[in-house]
């Protein structure tokens, strides 16, 4: 046979060697099928979701991403028993009342919230506790800045944080538009007060 004819023999066998090998690559880890029988259901762990998302969606995460719960650990409050909650709610139905009367009387400064709040007989909180309470121990701050269109502002008002047992809190705030009082347990590393977003 001439050489000529042998070329393109060459040729054709090279490529159906490779398409062979491609397709034996591609069906790799996957279970023959026989023809008009139906496929077998993918495992989870092989499916992906259409847009990206990967295929692991913690419970209870929001957006879906893995780690959600992990990351935000530090933005969750503890649990309460049900007697401190108890007496959680008591000390909110003290505090409630006092600032809706700052709230009216436009008086929602740190300053004016913490004397109004020490008038009820809490005892402020300091840095240095010698851990000898009388009582539930409060501290009085002034809102968290946000960053607004190019800079961070600080808005008018007082935020507060009770603690009334090591397991509860009572958190609230006044401010000119709103006043707001609830309960709930400690945060891992910021205490009585939300964390603020780290990003």
């Amino acid at each position: 046979m001439p050489t000529s004819t042998m070329r393109p023999r060459r040729r054709l066998a090279a490529a159906l060697l490779l398409a062979g090998a491609a397709i034996s690559l591609t069906a790799c880890g996957q279970r023959p099928v026989a023809a008009g029988a139906p496929s077998p259901a993918p495992s989870p762990s092989s499916v992906v979701p259409s847009g990206g998302a990967p295929p692991y969606v913690e419970p209870g995460s929001r957006d879906g991403a893995p780690h959600y719960n992990e990351n935000n650990a530090g933005r969750r409050a503890r649990d309460m028993s049900p007697a401190s909650e108890k007496d959680a709610q008591k000390e909110a139905g003290r505090i409630e009342p006092v600032l809706k009367s700052l709230w009216k009387q436009g008086k929602w400064g740190p300053e004016n919230v913490r004397s109004a709040m020490l008038a009820l007989g809490y005892q402020e909180r300091k840095a240095a506790s010698d851990g000898d309470r009388r009582g539930p121990e409060i501290e009085v701050r002034a809102m968290d800045s946000r960053f607004v269109t190019d800079h961070y502002v600080t808005p008018e008002g007082a935020r507060i944080g009770l603690r009334v047992h090591k397991d509860a809190c009572v958190t609230a705030f006044v401010q000119k538009t709103n006043y707001q009082v609830s309960v709930n347990g400690p945060y891992p590393e910021t205490g009585c007060f939300e964390p603020p977003f780290a990003h």
